[in-house]
């Protein structure tokens, strides 16, 4: 199919073309969007159909959930059974924002939506090109990321279209993303919150609103066997299609370490590279080396990462060696795309 691309910015958005595409979304077809997270692959979450092109355009396993996205409070109790008074606290201090809660799901929410599974994820983006096109599309867009699946989301339109093109109706770019990490995922549907993806929005900020909350064993381990309740959980995510290594060690160690290797594989003939900080990059030597950023400003690292990775690919580095980082905060949440990205693939000196 030809795909139609459209430029516009939140401060300038083209009514006309949110109008044409509410229209795809409504019959049935998939529209890329911006939110500011990463960009998503939209379609009517109500529709079982537009949710299986959406597996189908991504080449994703069809048990790994969609997310709801919704434009207003109102429209959340038309998709769940029940919500709980954490949801209600959640909402009046994140929403709209990159935060997606789990629920019971309402009757009229497909199964082909929500993976097989009887809870829906929800969450209500801040941009104002997504909370446009929602409204548009008649209230409920299903919409995970905007890539093929496996590979590093997209931040910015230019990855979108090189995966997408041909495969959905509409992509409209609406520039860089904001945060660059997908949101963060609360479960809402047991005795106790508990966080199955990490994100912008911290544990240490979740624990603020609604008191104690757990987080899912399988975050920071290996892949889980256990069915997924929500988008990453299961699957190998963000990859590269160069092999990617973490080392975790002290900073001396590490630059030692992956510039040792790095020579080793260079004489070998492959391309290396390395995802460095703003501290370190100086010491290294590889074919390609990237700064996410200072290490104190982990927004920023978060911002960068999926592009750095995808950037990688455009230059064709075959063999990629990260640096870890600290595992709280937002730095929960860029570990756990480097380790899914990495296939919990680490070295610890």
């Amino acid at each position: 199919m030809d795909t139609k691309i459209i430029k516009m910015d939140e401060e300038n958005i083209d009514t006309e073309a949110i109008d044409e595409a509410g229209r795809i979304i409504r019959a049935g077809g998939l529209v890329a969007f911006p939110t500011e997270t990463v960009y998503g692959l939209g379609g009517d979450a109500l529709n079982a159909d537009s949710s299986g092109k959406i597996y189908a355009a991504k080449g994703r396993p069809s048990d790994n959930p969609l997310i709801v996205h919704i434009a207003g409070m109102e429209d959340l109790a038309g998709i769940v059974r029940k919500i709980p008074e954490e949801a209600y606290l959640l909402a009046e201090r994140y929403w709209p924002g990159p935060l997606t809660m789990i629920f019971e799901k309402a009757d009229c929410v497909p199964t082909a939506t929500t993976g097989g599974l009887d809870t829906v994820a929800v969450r209500m983006p801040s941009n104002k090109i997504a909370r446009a096109l929602i409204q548009s599309a008649g209230g409920y867009i299903a919409a995970p990321s905007a890539n093929l699946s496996g590979r590093p989301s997209p931040t910015v339109a230019k990855y979108v279209i090189e995966d997408l093109d041909g495969r959905v109706e509409m992509i409209i770019d609406g520039g860089e993303a904001d945060i660059g990490l997908e949101s963060t995922i609360i479960d809402l549907t047991g005795d106790k919150p508990v966080i199955l993806r990490p994100g912008y929005i911290t544990e240490e900020m979740l624990e603020e609103t609604v008191g104690g909350v757990d987080v899912d064993r399988t975050i920071l381990e290996g892949n889980s066997k256990q069915a997924p309740k929500a988008p990453g959980m299961k699957y190998r995510h963000y990859a590269p299609k160069g092999n990617l290594t973490i080392i975790e060690g002290q900073a001396d160690q590490v630059v030692n370490y992956i510039n040792e290797h790095a020579y080793a594989f260079k004489k070998e003939g492959n391309k290396t590279g390395v995802i460095a900080t703003d501290e370190t990059a100086g010491r290294y030597q590889a074919d390609s080396i990237k700064s996410v950023g200072k290490r104190e400003d982990e927004n920023q690292i978060a911002r960068q990462l999926f592009r750095i990775l995808r950037e990688f690919d455009d230059e064709g580095v075959q063999i990629i060696y990260a640096e870890s980082f600290d595992g709280k905060g937002v730095g929960q949440a860029i570990m756990n795309r480097l380790l899914k990205a990495a296939g919990h693939q680490v070295i610890k000196l």
